[in-house]
């Protein structure tokens, strides 16, 4: 019986089923963790970003090298869909100062209205929210379509319905959204010190390749590396005026 999981439960006023659905898993499965069965990794790093605890407080007999890697890097996703949907809204509903996503198109995002509410809501607190998305016309995302075999049409659509979707969020303060023409090596999602890390593999769409969770904890880590990046491409993207 793992008592640990069961009073964080209770701590955060959630129930096995809501766990389930955050995790996209059978209800089964979460009351067997319960009963003392030991998650896959990436569930155990899902379930802690859930309730707001530390993995070694609800699984303290896993060894110290099969929980987070280190202090900055803290798991590594074989693919972006491995990813729980619960990891994605707990990172951007745990944001209090900066929010920045730098993708193509991050359609996966965009097609969540509910994800979509979350960011236009950070904005309106006063949280910086601030979106890069592909030009659908640059010369980057073109060969990104090639690049992910599915075609420089079909790619810069996808960008553009992005573009679409995120259109709730101009206009309001403290939001924007700019277009990049850059060359992307990976895709950026960021809340404050967390980020997520989606590489770009050749031939492989992004939803395949894989993702790492880093934390920024100095200045010459790899971290602030990717958030440099950010910078970059954001200083020379074109701002996205609403439309009327």
């Amino acid at each position: 019986m793992n008592n640990n999981l069961r009073h964080a439960l209770i701590n955060a006023r959630l129930q096995p089923t809501d766990v389930a659905a955050h995790l996209a898993v059978d209800p089964k499965t979460v009351y067997r963790w319960l009963k003392g069965r030991i998650p896959y990794p990436r569930h155990r790093w899902a379930i802690a970003d859930l309730l707001q605890v530390e993995e070694a407080e609800l699984w303290p007999e896993v060894p110290q090298g099969q929980r987070a890697l280190n202090d900055e890097l803290q798991a590594i996703y074989p693919h972006r869909w491995a990813v729980p949907r619960a990891t994605w809204r707990h990172l951007f509903q745990s944001a209090t100062c900066e929010i920045g996503i730098l993708a193509y198109s991050g359609l996966f995002l965009a097609e969540d209205t509910g994800l979509i509410r979350l960011l236009a809501n950070k904005a309106k607190a006063g949280v910086r929210v601030r979106v890069l998305l592909g030009d659908p016309n640059a010369p980057a995302v073109a060969a990104r379509g090639i690049d992910e075999t599915i075609g420089p049409e079909v790619m810069a659509a996808r960008v553009q319905n992005a573009l679409n979707l995120y259109q709730p969020l101009t206009g309001i303060n403290n939001a924007e959204i700019r277009r990049h023409q850059t060359v992307l090596y990976n895709s950026i999602y960021r809340a404050d010190a967390e980020l997520l890390v989606n590489s770009h593999a050749y031939g492989t769409p992004a939803a395949q390749a894989p993702v790492m969770h880093l934390r920024v904890v100095e200045e010459q880590a790899a971290a602030a590396t990717y958030l440099d990046s950010f910078e970059r491409v954001w200083a020379s993207a074109t701002a996205c005026a609403a439309e009327g």
